[in-house]
């Protein structure tokens, strides 16, 4: 018995690796950025007021475990694409930057979570170019496996 004591404790030890770690690298799940059983948004072609809010509303599903997620809001003054939805929303003529708006801002999803609701409200700066934005939203899961969703929207 004392021969195969290494040998056991080494097998022990090689099992009791293989547990979540093992499943991680098996991820080979995106995971979701859903309006389901909600009023998402933002949506595409809303029109918000500077000065005013963008409500922020989304569920976030994996299958294995979320991580964070990361909102920016950028301009579209150029006429850019992100191309995560066919919907074609009628745009401002091109035009240069005066003062434009840039949001950027991660938040953390508390661990052990397989679907999040994230909730927030944006304050729109009052001095900000009215015109064309981009509201993307980056979700990473715990493996750190990414979905984006990008919405075009107005601000007037």
């Amino acid at each position: 018995m004392k021969k195969h004591f290494p040998i056991t404790l080494l097998l022990l030890c090689a099992l009791s690796a293989c547990s979540s770690s093992d499943e991680e690298l098996r991820d080979m799940n995106d995971p979701e950025i859903s309006s389901e059983g909600i009023t998402a948004m933002p949506i595409d072609c809303q029109v918000y007021e500077r000065g005013g809010v963008i409500p922020f509303n989304y569920v976030f599903n994996d299958n294995l475990e979320l991580g964070s997620y990361n909102i920016e809001i950028h301009n579209n003054f150029n006429h850019h694409t992100h191309s995560t939805t066919s919907v074609d929303c009628e745009q401002d003529e091109k035009k240069a930057e005066v003062n434009p708006w840039v949001f950027d801002q991660d938040f953390t999803i508390p661990s052990g979570l397989r679907s999040f609701t994230a909730r927030h409200d944006i304050s729109i700066p009052a001095n900000v170019d009215t015109g064309d934005y981009h509201f993307m939203i980056r979700l990473l899961d715990k493996t750190g496996r990414m979905k984006i969703h990008s919405v075009a929207i107005k601000i007037k």
